[in-house]
């Protein structure tokens, strides 16, 4: 039986109702068959459990995982304030999973996730949502050894301000969670990442940093270095639109023989950044810029790569996963970057996604690595 998908979204001020109205043309626009998993994306602006009614009323025993975004993401382009839903039906199996602890512990939350996993050999994917301000995602990864499950998913996002973001699983929802769906029988996922930020110049080193907090670059609070470079006062990066805006000028640090880029959350009264990752002491990082041209690129390229992975598999579904920086970057044209996607993976393949705080992809060795300002395309096939 081939993998079918659809995708339905709404905008309406309930969210009941939104959630409502996306099941129903969803659900019309599969046509066949029962869905086996939906992915829910919904505005961080509603009342998760609302959301999560009005779909759970007409999905019957579909498994269902999802996470609060600024912005839903389809084939139509960006949908603000609003609920998108995406349901796959055909010849596999799914098995929605809540794991409440996240936030306290990644390493114990990926040990519970490997122990549901192995409960039956025949799973194959990990799909999963967990929380972008609280809990460590890199904690996460690095304690899930590399082995035969596919392991891709993002980090919620929401409001900047106040940390506000939820997960759902179920008819489950809460913050500081991780919800994921394990996928068995004939589905596959090919997985392909990039992002669309370069180095323009400027190195500093880490002086201090602790936990989620990088407090001083070059012996300088974080937000002085930043001042320096764009002429804005320091005390202004504490407070809005700056304090967000520090988002599109990530760092580019060392780890191991790779650079990765690691994105600040927000800038803190005292000056130092908010990050969700942690960035030690002492090494190099230098500054890094993104443009609409390369970003554009970065899109095609990871759907290209999913593409790839898939292999002699069709596409029949995309959820694709993109940093909230790229909806700061590309507020002029909004929605250019599932176009590129589109480009490369054909006008027929639905598209679901929304705006993240990180994205969880496969690495090289098969272990799972923990991205920041990346793009990341998850393509669904036989």
């Amino acid at each position: 039986m081939t993998i079918h998908a659809s995708v339905g979204f709404a905008q309406e001020l309930d969210g009941r109702e939104a959630g409502l109205q996306a099941a129903h043309q969803a659900l019309n626009r599969l046509g066949v068959g029962s869905p086996n998993l939906g992915i829910l994306i919904a505005s961080n602006q509603y009342q998760p459990r609302e959301v999560i009614s009005g779909v759970a009323s007409l999905l019957g025993d579909a498994s269902l995982i999802g996470f609060s975004a600024p912005a839903g993401l389809t084939s139509a382009g960006q949908h603000p304030h609003s609920v998108t839903l995406a349901l796959l039906s055909g010849d596999f199996q799914s098995e929605a999973h809540w794991f409440p602890g996240y936030a306290q512990s990644g390493r114990e939350t990926a040990n519970l996730l490997i122990q549901a996993a192995s409960s039956n050999a025949d799973n194959k994917v990990a799909l999963f949502f967990a929380d972008g301000f609280n809990g460590d995602a890199e904690q996460l990864c690095a304690a899930i050894q590399p082995g035969a499950l596919s392991i891709a998913g993002g980090l919620s996002s929401g409001d900047l301000h106040t940390g506000a973001t939820y997960q759902m699983s179920g008819t489950q929802t809460g913050t500081g969670s991780l919800a994921a769906a394990l996928l068995r029988g004939n589905i596959r996922i090919g997985v392909g990442y990039a992002h669309g930020w370069d180095p323009v110049g400027s190195q500093f080193r880490v002086t201090r940093s602790r936990g989620f907090w990088l407090r001083t670059l070059d012996g300088r609070p974080a937000s002085e270095t930043y001042a320096e470079l764009f002429g804005h006062p320091a005390r202004d990066w504490a407070f809005p639109p700056l304090s967000y805006l520090a988002r599109l000028y990530p760092l580019g640090v060392e780890q191991g023989e790779d650079m990765v880029v690691r994105a600040p959350i927000r800038v803190e009264a005292d000056g130092s950044f908010r990050m969700n990752a942690a960035v030690r002491d002492g090494i190099d990082a230098y500054l890094l810029v993104g443009s609409r041209a390369s970003c554009e690129k970065a899109a095609a390229q990871a759907a290209q790569q999913a593409l790839v992975a898939l292999g002699d598999s069709k596409p029949a579904f995309a959820l694709v996963l993109v940093d909230i920086a790229w909806q700061m970057l590309l507020k002029s044209d909004p929605g250019i970057e599932v176009r590129a996607v589109q480009d490369i993976l054909g006008a027929q393949v639905p598209i679901a996604g929304g705006y993240t705080l990180g994205q969880i992809v496969p690495g090289k060795d098969g272990a799972p690595r923990f991205l920041n300002q990346h793009i990341a395309v998850i393509a669904f096939g036989e």
